[in-house]
C-alpha cells in the first residue's frame, strides 16, 4: 500500500554546538548590555532595576528603554520554557511588574 510507510526526518544540518541560538542572542544582542547573571538574581526589584539601568545606558538599542528592557526579560522567560521552575518564573514575572512600576510610576 502506498503512503503507509512511516516517514522519518532528515538529519539536522545545523551543527551541534551545545549552545542554542537564544544563548547567542542574550550575549550579543544589540538591545542591551546586561549585567552578568542578572536573571538568576533572587530579588525581582534588583532584576528590574538592573534591566532599567542597562536599557537607559545602552547606545545600541533600537526601541525606547522600557520596551527594550521588557523585551529582553520576556525573551528570557519564553526561551527558558519548561526548564524554568515555577518559583523562578514567579520571580521573573514579578520583575516584569516591578519594571512597569519603575518606568511608569503614576500608572
Amino acid at each position: 500500500m502506498k503512503g503507509t510507510q512511516k516517514r522519518t526526518r532528515a538529519p539536522s544540518s545545523h551543527r551541534k554546538t551545545g549552545r542554542r541560538w537564544s544563548h547567542r542572542v542574550m550575549e550579543t544582542s544589540d538591545a542591551l548590555d546586561l549585567e552578568q547573571g542578572i536573571f538568576q538574581q533572587p530579588d525581582p526589584q534588583q532584576i528590574a532595576r538592573s534591566l532599567k539601568a542597562s536599557a537607559e545606558h545602552s547606545t545600541r538599542r533600537k526601541a525606547e528603554p522600557y520596551r527594550s528592557a521588557m523585551s529582553m526579560l520576556t525573551f528570557y522567560i519564553n526561551r527558558a520554557g519548561r526548564t524554568l521552575s515555577n518559583p523562578r518564573r514567579r520571580v521573573l514575572e514579578q520583575a516584569k511588574v516591578e519594571l512597569r512600576r519603575l518606568f511608569h510610576p503614576a500608572d
